[in-house]
């Protein structure tokens, strides 16, 4: 199977176009024309797990954190990124990295945590706007279920949990064929009216240049009248963090424990608060106490994530229960949630999981 052919499929759902402005996710090292024998899954990249890859004859290693983030001036022997480059391109390897994308997906790993924790009524923390698109375009009213058909097929007409929505509208198009046309209908001279559908859809902004070539490919007309808004929308299934309710309401012991026991810690770090019941909960995976203040707007009791400061915990203080809940153990759930996502699109193949890794935090 061609290496592209396998990022297509993990693009269109955890698309390039949503990382974040800092990242540095998809292809890091590779040809997209390669034949993959195997996937290794791993959360960060080094030498173990590169090794193995090559004893698993696995030559896609596909992680969450990109082994490189930051600014490269120099890649010299003894050095971390020489030596795993060395051993990837002498053994033709590929890196794939699903960072942010896979952070900020309905789909990705705040949903996946909020629903090991059994929380209800799921949503983003922070839905991002900007996002989305808005496609008008005309056609003869006998042609208007094709071509709506294409377009949701490319990905258009999706709100939420409901797709094929679209806006309709019966009206009359008028135009005059000149002399080096070949017109569908009408005649070339000739002021032609065509009674037409108005059709408006929505769509996220990635996808611009396949629903275009829908809308090309399956309208009779040969010159194809469309128009195409930008949205100020707010997108609901793509942004940072997630928010739900716990079945049943908690006090703050109780909830502390629950947390211990789906989190592997010795011990969680938390902010003070008096005599609160927690019900409403907050997550964000990996590193981002910035969304403090956005948990507290939404009136979550608690929220989790990772690489709280002390001066977070004090913005928190008597306010929400702001708990660290690790960065690794919050994140490791990528693996499984990787691997069942590329089990069901690609049931017959090499998939393994790398079962060595730890957090690079130890605990005394």
């Amino acid at each position: 199977m061609k290496l592209k052919y396998i990022i297509n499929e993990v693009e269109s759902v955890y698309p390039l176009y949503i990382q974040e402005s800092y990242d540095n996710s998809g292809l890091i090292v590779g040809d997209l024309d390669a034949d993959i024998t195997g996937i290794l899954l791993a959360l960060d990249l080094n030498i173990a797990v590169i090794n193995e890859a090559i004893n698993q004859k696995c030559n896609l290693v596909i992680t969450h954190h990109p082994f490189i983030f930051h600014n490269i001036k120099k890649i010299v022997a003894g050095n971390d990124i020489y030596d795993q480059l060395q051993l990837i391109i002498k053994n033709n390897l590929n890196i794939y990295t699903c960072h942010t994308p896979m952070d900020k997906s309905q789909y990705g790993l705040n949903m996946a945590v909020a629903e090991k924790m059994n929380l209800q009524n799921i949503k983003i923390l922070k839905p991002e706007t900007n996002l989305l698109y808005k496609l008008v375009t005309f056609c003869p009213h006998d042609y208007a279920d094709k071509v709506r058909e294409a377009l949701f097929e490319a990905g258009a007409g999706v709100i939420g949990n409901y797709d094929s929505c679209s806006y309709n509208i019966q009206g009359t198009g008028t135009f005059r064929a000149g002399e080096n046309t070949n017109p569908f209908v009408g005649k070339k001279g000739q002021l032609h009216y065509e009674p037409e559908t108005r059709i408006e859809t929505i769509f996220p902004k990635w996808l611009t240049n396949d629903i275009i070539s829908a809308l090309l490919s399956n309208h009779p007309y040969e010159e194809v009248a469309y128009d195409i808004y930008p949205l100020d929308n707010v997108h609901p299934q793509i942004g940072l963090g997630a928010i739900g309710e716990l079945k049943r309401v908690m006090d703050l012991d109780e909830f502390l424990s629950y947390l211990k026991n789906i989190f592997p810690l010795p011990f969680i770090r938390y902010s003070h608060i008096d005599n609160k019941k927690i019900s409403k909960v907050a997550i964000c995976t990996g590193s981002a106490a910035e969304l403090l203040s956005v948990a507290i707007a939404q009136n979550a009791d608690a929220f989790l994530t990772a690489d709280i400061k002390y001066h977070d915990f004090q913005n928190a203080t008597n306010k929400i229960l702001m708990a660290d809940i690790g960065h690794y153990e919050s994140e490791i759930i990528f693996i499984e949630k990787m691997y069942d996502f590329l089990l069901k699109k690609f049931p017959n193949f090499a998939i393994q999981k790398f079962e060595k890794s730890n957090s690079f935090i130890k605990y005394f």
